[in-house]
């Protein structure tokens, strides 16, 4: 408050204040008015006139302000009289001619000294009983500050100070002048501040309850998965969701008084969406339980951090039988399976050509030869060969090849692994999209959001969709399957699922959730309540009590498993990998090219220096195959060897 109520509590004595009682708390400010030997003796003089019941009122700091006031002008207009004025006044022009008859304001006479008067005003330099008084330029009082007073025990207690020079202190701002500006702003805490209700902690602007109109907190009376919450046979809440609204209320440093509200009968889920709107619309004050945080409620009330995180899962039969004794042919599709073993047949036969000439590992009995050049190239898949390249196209060869085989082998190790892990599906469902697509019919749950996500958001037709109420009805309409009454799947939130799951190991959640959302406590608009839950949760998180309380009502008997089945991964196709085995099949056959041009030129280098121009020549090219097929099957090392005496021989004959 200002500092009119001040001034005002003041102008009551000591003697009649009990009134003060019903203020207990207030924070209000009053004009500091410094103590000195003045001010002490004028209000000694007062109270004595309070005695002689002279006066019946207090004096306030507007009384002081109006006694300086009257000598402030007194010395004023002494000094205009010093200063050779005159104290005259005459009939004001402004005021001629109004035809008020009742007012007669043009017998109004004006002080003709009063702008001399004004000026020796604003030039005054006093010191009074409210301290040293002058104006500023604008002929505003430069006051010195105000005292911020609290009221407890029916009295007035003094907790602080405010000035325009030192902001907020627990010193007098007369004491603080003198010194650093800085110094006199860090670390300035006001004294103890008693509250409305006589306590020490700061309000929060909103009233949260009290033991007359304790919280009205609402809670779902569910038919089902009554592990969350449900009333008992002895009518007491419980469930997983009171015992964390319980933990958390401890936490909140403050008492909540409350008192529980079911929503619903019983016989059925109720309504969440008209459950949340039951807060918006204050009858209830808040709301407990398995609530999803979506974008409609949101809307309506201020939700608190989310103690579950949750979403829309899909839930199908499925196959628990084992693997096939030829599940290691499926990460590859049989195109995929012919290639790569055509390719290592290619391999097989182009490194035995590069390496035949060169290599004594490649060279022997034709039996030796086939075996050799076979289990060299199935045994770079295990990185076990013997033998070793030695050309130099070989090596160009196996390095692009080996490549081309740590992709293949990694990509079928993946594939293979995510197979044998991820059972099939006794069902065509592999996610959201395909169940949209199969026209099938899908089962819900009562009161759950899920009916209005599928039909407005995923636009499934309302037909196809069956309310289902319980985990007996879920288990019945899926083993029915859609065609025979019952539903291809089940799409609900994952808490609810997991605890559907624990006990049915035929069934199983297909792909991951498809909608992000967590599962929280409602409470009103801009309700303090909603941040200091939502910090309450965060600590028992961090604490690890949530998960204790999960524990409690979930894993009696083992906590459900997640049996979320990833869709089968599709089979590896040749696509994916046409660019390595082109790069591999170019370099390839470069080396082959590369090694026929060296051979043909050798070969023809051969064959001139060998021809006996005298007998004829057989030219037919069958001839000519076979007998370069007979000089590529020379060593390279004797090949070399001929040329190397041809040279020799060449150079003595060309000497003599």
């Amino acid at each position: 408050m200002t500092d009119w109520f001040s001034t005002t509590l003041d102008s009551f004595s000591p003697k009649n204040r009990s009134f003060l009682s019903t203020l207990e708390g207030v924070i209000s400010l009053r004009p500091y008015i410094p103590q000195t030997a003045r001010k002490r003796d004028f209000l000694a003089r007062w109270r004595k006139l309070q005695q002689n019941e002279l006066v019946h009122s207090g004096l306030t700091a507007y009384g002081l302000y109006a006694y300086d006031t009257v000598w402030v002008v007194a010395h004023s207009i002494d000094n205009l009289l010093q200063q050779g004025g005159n104290i005259s006044f005459s009939l004001s022009n402004m005021l001629n001619g109004t035809t008020s008859d009742k007012l007669q304001l043009g017998k109004l006479k004006e002080f003709d000294g009063g702008g001399l008067l004004m000026n020796i005003l604003s030039l005054t330099n006093f010191t009074g009983l409210t301290g040293k008084i002058h104006f500023s330029q604008d002929r505003n009082l430069i006051g010195s500050g105000y005292e911020v007073i609290n009221i407890a025990k029916q009295e007035i207690h003094t907790v602080g100070y405010w000035s325009n020079f030192s902001g907020l202190s627990v010193l007098p701002p007369k004491s603080l002048q003198n010194k650093e500006t800085a110094a006199t702003r860090l670390n300035q805490n006001l004294k103890s501040v008693t509250w409305p209700g006589g306590k020490s902690e700061t309000p929060r602007g909103w009233v949260i309850a009290n033991d007359e109109r304790p919280l009205r907190i609402g809670f779902p009376r569910r038919a089902s998965f009554t592990e969350f919450v449900t009333l008992n046979a002895s009518h007491n809440v419980q469930g997983y969701c009171i015992d964390l609204f319980y933990e958390a209320r401890k936490l909140v440093p403050y008492d909540i008084p409350f008192r529980f509200v079911p929503f619903g009968t019983g016989l059925a889920n109720p309504d969440y969406d008209a459950f949340v709107n039951m807060v918006a619309t204050d009858v209830f004050d808040a709301a407990v339980g398995d609530i999803a945080i979506v974008t409609n409620r949101t809307r309506m009330v201020d939700f608190t951090q989310p103690y579950v995180s949750t979403g829309l899962v899909i839930v199908a039969p499925i196959d628990t039988s084992e693997s096939s004794a030829w599940v290691f042919l499926k990460p590859f599709t049989l195109e995929m399976w012919g290639v790569t073993a055509l390719s290592f047949l290619i391999i097989a036969v182009v490194i035995w050509i590069l390496e035949h000439r060169v290599n004594e590992d490649f060279r022997g009995p034709p039996k030796r030869q086939i075996t050799t050049m076979f289990l060299f190239s199935f045994s770079t898949l295990f990185k076990t060969n013997q033998e070793n390249t030695v050309s130099t196209l070989g090596r160009m060869v196996m390095v692009v090849w080996l490549f081309l085989l740590l992709v293949i082998t990694s990509s079928y190790t993946a594939s293979l692994t995510s197979i044998l892990t991820v059972q099939q599906l006794a069902s065509p469902i592999t996610g959201i999209d395909s169940l949209i697509a199969s026209n099938s019919f899908i089962g819900y749950q009562v009161g759950s959001f899920a009916y209005s996500y599928l039909k407005d958001i995923l636009n499934i037709a309302p037909s196809r969709l069956k309310s289902l109420r319980s985990p007996e009805e879920f288990e019945a309409a899926l083993r029915q399957g859609s065609g025979n009454g019952g539903v291809m799947a089940i799409v609900d939130e994952l808490p609810y699922m997991e605890l559907f799951l624990q006990n049915r190991t035929d069934f199983g959640i297909i792909g991951r959730p498809f909608t992000k959302s967590g599962w929280g406590f409602a409470f009103k608009k801009d309700s303090p309540l909603a941040n200091d839950m939502s910090t309450a949760i965060l600590k028992l998180a961090e604490s690890g009590k949530l998960q204790e309380i999960h524990k409690k009502w979930f894993c009696q008997l083992g906590c459900p498993t997640d049996r979320r089945k990833d869709s089968v991964p599709d089979q590896l196709h040749l696509s994916s990998f046409w660019a390595l085995y082109l790069l591999s099949g170019a370099v390839t056959v470069l080396a082959l090219l590369l090694f026929l041009l060296k051979s043909i030129r050798q070969y023809i280098r051969y064959k001139r220096n060998h021809t006996d121009l005298s007998s004829p020549s057989n030219t037919r090219c069958s001839h000519v195959i076979y007998s370069f097929f007979d000089f590529i099957d020379e060593k390279e090392e004797a090949i070399k060897r001929i040329f190397a005496q041809q040279d020799s021989a060449q150079a003595q004959t060309n000497g003599s």
